[in-house]
């Protein structure tokens, strides 16, 4: 079987590095907001372009925070909408509405999977404040366009970039857009931790500075609370193997975009729509999606082929028993993106070997 991401090898090829660096932070007898941290966050942000990075506990309480702050300094109001992706992971929904914000499902572009500004000016409100475009699979969303509708409506962007370590428009990455991203290092990213994991990015001091006491009991100060806040630190083991997997990110990076490359270019089988990619953009190819009228039995196909496949996701988030209040809304674009996506091994680690049977495989169901 072709592994759809074989985790244990990706780890095994930086084991002494990971070794190394836990090592480092045992022997430190200093688990929690300590040097590792401080470290990932300086080069996570330097990575990224922007000023500031706060390390939290995962993904989606980097954008559940960012949008809470945005509360807590009043930029943003209880019942404020905020404009959303229709087909994005639950994640990004959750953080809106744990905040008692609205969220607005829009449908995505066809193509790219993305927000379209477009769409986005199309979905504005009397009580739209704020934009969470998803970088999805990887690719960045139209950040220009998009930047372009919130300054005309003074809104705020938050960049949910929980997939999109490294992909960039014009040299400019996921992270230094909006006015914050939030990133998970969930194992299975790109960027992956050894276990939970996430961070926000932001150049914006007066954010950074209440994202650090909201991620930390509200406090700024031991036993001084200025908010409300959550226990939702970055751990200093957590932080050292993300600085080992920095270093290494870029290279995969380009693995990964051979793959798809290959796939892209040898793929051609007609019950299989491939991806869209503009050249003129920097896809870090977290998933290679590809979609068919007859998803389900090519998934069948492929693994009885000895091809490992997933589908990201099957049930889109409004027709979700958590949220019966959207059942009712028809998303047709949504719902047939949720309906046809699957995704093929994409591994950085992968021979050539295994993506040309991949390939051929794909080539030869007929579902």
């Amino acid at each position: 079987m072709i592994p759809f991401l074989n985790l244990k090898d990706v780890n095994a090829k930086l084991r002494e590095e990971l070794l190394e660096a836990c090592a480092r932070v045992i022997d430190s007898g200093w688990y929690i907001a300590g040097n590792e941290l401080s470290a990932f966050e300086r080069e996570y942000a330097a990575y990224c372009g922007s000023t500031h990075c706060i390390g939290v506990a995962n993904g989606l309480d980097a954008l559940t925070l960012t949008l809470r702050a945005w509360l807590e300094l009043g930029r943003l109001q209880e019942g404020d909408e905020v404009i959303v992706p229709a087909n994005t992971y639950i994640a990004t929904l959750l953080a809106i509405t744990e905040n008692a914000l609205t969220p607005v499902l829009v449908e995505p572009d066809d193509d790219s999977f993305n927000l379209s500004p477009g769409s986005v000016a199309a979905a504005l409100g009397k009580r739209t404040r704020a934009i969470l475009p998803v970088h999805l699979y990887g690719r960045l969303a139209d950040m220009q366009g998009l930047l372009e509708v919130a300054d005309q409506h003074k809104l705020l962007v938050l960049e949910d970039a929980a997939q999109g370590h490294g992909a960039s428009i014009g040299g400019r990455k996921a992270g230094n857009w909006g006015n914050a991203a939030g990133f998970s290092f969930y194992p299975g990213k790109n960027l992956g931790a050894l276990g939970d994991a996430g961070a926000i990015t932001t150049s914006d001091e007066e954010l950074a500075d209440t994202l650090r006491a909201l991620r930390n009991y509200g406090s700024h100060v031991k036993y001084r609370n200025l908010y409300q806040g959550l226990n939702s630190r970055l751990d200093e083991i957590q932080a050292a193997m993300l600085r080992v997997k920095l270093k290494h990110l870029d290279e995969q990076t380009a693995q990964r975009r051979e793959i798809a490359r290959r796939y892209l270019n040898e793929i051609d089988n007609p019950a299989v729509r491939l991806p869209a990619w503009g050249q003129e953009e920097e896809h870090v190819w977290h998933l290679f999606v590809v979609r068919s009228q007859r998803r389900d039995r090519l998934q069948q196909l492929l693994d009885k082929a000895g091809v490992q496949t997933m589908i990201h996701y099957p049930i889109a988030p409004h027709k979700q028993k958590a949220y019966t209040e959207f059942n009712h809304i028809e998303l047709p674009i949504t719902e047939r993106i949720h309906e046809e996506v699957l995704s093929l091994p994409m591994d950085p680690g992968m021979t050539q070997e295994q993506v040309s049977r991949v390939i051929e495989t794909v080539n030869q169901a007929n579902p």
